[in-house]
């Protein structure tokens, strides 16, 4: 709808859709530019008070005024406001939309458009390294809940005139800004026009969980996927890497995480430690995490296996101490076991950071032999107990570790029930649970391995040199479906 030429009715219609008169955050001033009758509209808190203030006073001032009446918006907009961010909009969908995203609105009687002046402004934290994407050495900054300093930490590192920030706007209710970031010259067309037309044609009231909301809008998955589907960063660092390897990046107002485009299950591997150390090394710590994998999924079940259906094969290889265990007794005290680990670790990232590491240590000791004392538990299933859980957290993706033990219960409840068999059919159904996982664009998940890259994936496998670390071209991932 269009505004109209007359500054009474624009109020009239600013009244009825918004509540001006109920709401102590939206402002608003009636004004005179000489004798020009005009309406101010903004949103407290959002508006750069001193600049606001300079802005009005000086349209105000008598000797800013060649004459007593404005004669033309557009030329008076380009004489009169020298703060760059302004201009001219008739759309009231458009004006209330940027309302209330912090812009303020100037409505001038005798004219169908408004002056919209940017001078928004964002609580917003610091810009500190991520909790969970921590590093040694490297850079110490991280993404915060403010679209446009994310944006900016990604200009500060790819200073090209290629980089392009397309915005869109998704939910009914929430009008949140979403971002797609990526490089002219290297995006992969086919990706980013099905991205573009998904974002445009999402149905939803709002993005309340901000970049994790927007991610289960845009791919939907079964039940049965439980692997992470797109890699999410709060580095910048991270995220600019991905980008000059021709990937797109999805940045969401009010949220500190970036979504990555297109995504293989290799990426929730890699880890920004390795870059920051030499080759060598970060090769080898590579090759550890990517045994902590097979170790955190199979450890506990196979131990519960061979010690509960196979116990002639325990006592000669000596995984058992006290051989008298019998099998369900075995099985209670891994479950048991699995469901202490998760509940310290849950209450641990949930609690203050000043007490967490207190909270593990003494809970872990007092609890673990108070409950191999009662026999809840014993030093054999805590042991491997404890190593699972390290290979856990050496898995650098949070996502990627949740879901291999989601799959790691299912195969000891398995290996509980139904022995062997039931221990082989698991394996099956998680290998298919995985090989099934979709992704955004119809990728291969197993990238570069299928299709077969070899040269990428030795880049995966292996830390590169710098002057090697990323390829001349785009990689080539097949059709986007």
């Amino acid at each position: 709808m269009a505004l109209s030429s007359v500054l009474e009715e624009n109020i009239r219609y600013i009244e009825e859709h918004l509540p001006v008169k109920d709401s102590f955050d939206l402002i608003y001033r009636h004004l005179y530019l000489g004798k020009t009758k005009a309406f101010f509209l903004g949103v407290n808190g959002f508006c750069k008070t001193d600049v606001l203030q300079q802005i009005i006073s000086d349209l105000q001032n008598p000797m800013y005024m060649s004459d007593s009446h404005v004669e033309e918006i557009e030329h008076y907009m380009n004489s009169k406001i020298g703060y760059a961010q302004v201009s001219l909009s008739d759309s009231w969908e458009a004006i209330i939309r940027n309302v209330l995203s912090g812009p303020a609105a100037l409505f001038i009687d005798g004219f169908a458009q408004a002056i919209m002046i940017d001078v928004r402004t964002y609580p917003a934290r610091g810009v500190e390294e991520p909790d969970l994407e921590r590093v040694t050495r490297g850079a110490r900054d991280g993404f915060v809940e403010t679209l446009l300093f994310n944006a900016n930490l990604i200009r500060r590192r790819v200073r090209s005139s290629q980089l392009v920030f397309a915005m869109h706007s998704v939910g009914s209710e929430s009008k949140s800004d979403v971002a797609v970031a990526y490089l002219e010259n290297t995006v992969n067309r086919e990706l980013l026009n099905k991205l573009t037309s998904t974002l445009d044609s999402i149905r939803a009231t709002a993005l309340t969980m901000g970049a994790k909301s927007l991610e289960e809008l845009l791919l939907r998955k079964h039940w049965w996927n439980l692997m992470p589907s797109m890699q999410v960063t709060e580095r910048p660092d991270v995220a600019c890497s991905y980008l000059m390897e021709g990937h797109i990046l999805v940045l969401v107002d009010n949220s500190p995480q970036v979504l990555i485009l297109p995504c293989t299950i290799f990426q929730f591997t890699q880890n920004p430690e390795d870059y920051y150390k030499s080759p060598a090394v970060g090769s080898y710590f590579r090759m550890v995490r990517f045994l902590c994998i097979p170790v955190s999924l199979l450890l506990l079940p196979l131990f519960l296996l061979v010690t509960a259906h196979f116990p002639d094969n325990a006592a000669a290889w000596g995984l058992l101490s006290d051989t008298d265990l019998t099998p369900q007794r075995l099985f209670f005290y891994v479950i048991a076991v699995e469901f202490l680990l998760d509940l310290f670790k849950y209450s641990s990232s949930l609690s203050s950071g000043k007490f967490s590491g207190s909270l593990s240590i003494v809970g872990g000791l007092i609890i673990g032999d108070i409950a191999v004392t009662l026999n809840w538990a014993s030093t054999d299933v805590l042991f491997y107990a404890a190593v699972t859980l390290l290979a856990s957290l050496a898995i650098t993706d949070a996502d990627f570790s949740d879901a291999i033990r989601l799959y790691r219960i299912l195969l000891i409840l398995a290996a509980g029930f139904g022995g062997l068999t039931g221990f082989l059919v698991c394996i099956v159904l998680v290998l298919l649970s995985i090989a099934t996982t979709p992704t955004f664009g119809g990728f291969s998940y197993f990238w570069p391995l299928f299709p077969f890259n070899g040269k990428a994936l030795g880049r995966l496998l292996f830390r590169s040199p710098t002057s090697r670390a990323q390829p001349s071209k785009v990689w080539d991932r097949g059709e986007v479906h």
